[in-house]
């Protein structure tokens, strides 16, 4: 089934196809793939990233909107990626990067694309396991700024995956999010002041 993308702010991808058209911005962006990319470049499939905070004694995920992705494709792959993030004046630019990440993300969703339900990608952050998923949320009519995954939603860790998590094995978010929040809270040990 289709992907049901959702839209970036206008703002966010204004200031993405700002920073691919500044010569100043891509050269030091650090990223040789970008530097190297022959002919022209573009800014798609915009994805929003959401940081899991925390998991409530309740079993609910606090998550929060860090940014938005896009990948920026040279010919027939994505060379890079471009961060936006939302501060006290709006969107802004935030950087470009490349890495795992990239490529990861195109064969989820790829993998995502061959699903039988339709579902609205997202991606969902853990800092504390280092680690990044494409969030698969059922609601494709929900704004992707806001909500937080459901149970029936899935989660496909993206690789480098933690140790113990198989990268691009999808998960419903109520099997992976207590594994997720046991590996991430610190252990006490024992005898030790609490």
């Amino acid at each position: 089934m289709p992907l049901h993308v959702p839209p970036a702010p206008a703002p966010a991808l204004r200031t993405v196809l700002t920073a691919l058209s500044s010569p100043t911005a891509v050269r030091e962006a650090r990223t040789p793939s970008l530097l190297r990319a022959q002919g022209p470049v573009a800014a798609e499939l915009p994805l929003p990233v959401h940081v899991l905070d925390r998991v409530t004694a309740e079993g609910v995920s606090a998550t929060r909107l860090a940014g938005w992705r896009f990948l920026i494709r040279s010919g027939e792959r994505a060379v890079a990626a471009a961060e936006t993030m939302l501060t006290p004046d709006g969107w802004a630019f935030s950087h470009f990067f490349e890495g795992p990440y990239i490529t990861s993300t195109e064969r989820a969703l790829r993998q995502a694309e061959t699903m039988p339900q339709s579902y609205q990608p997202r991606l969902l952050s853990v800092p504390g396991l280092y680690m990044l998923t494409l969030w698969l949320h059922e609601d494709c009519t929900a704004d992707g700024a806001a909500g937080h995954p459901a149970a029936t939603d899935l989660l496909v860790p993206l690789a480098p995956a933690p140790p113990g998590i198989a990268a691009h094995r999808p998960h419903r978010v109520a099997e992976l999010l207590p594994v997720l929040t046991h590996r991430a809270t610190p252990t006490r040990l024992l005898g030790s002041p609490a």
